[in-house]
């Protein structure tokens, strides 16, 4: 039972990380890319611009939260 439970740390560690939220982004993406060219669709597109709009999103809490109130 420990080996499983250390097993599941390590993968929730490696794909939630530090922000659930980029997960968020990234884990529906690869499903999506996944399923695209599982149907023959050229998906290689989607990835970068999941990618890039999780930056976005972090981006904006950011600065959001240093900003402060107001």
């Amino acid at each position: 039972m420990r080996r499983l439970r250390a097993f599941g740390r390590f993968w929730y560690d490696f794909v939630i990380g530090d922000d659930w939220r980029i997960a968020c982004w990234v884990v529906p993406a690869l499903g999506a890319t996944a399923g695209l060219a599982a149907a023959g669709v050229n998906a290689w597109w989607l990835p970068p611009l999941a990618v890039a709009g999780a930056l976005a999103h972090s981006l904006h809490r950011a600065v959001k939260s240093t900003r402060g109130p107001g």
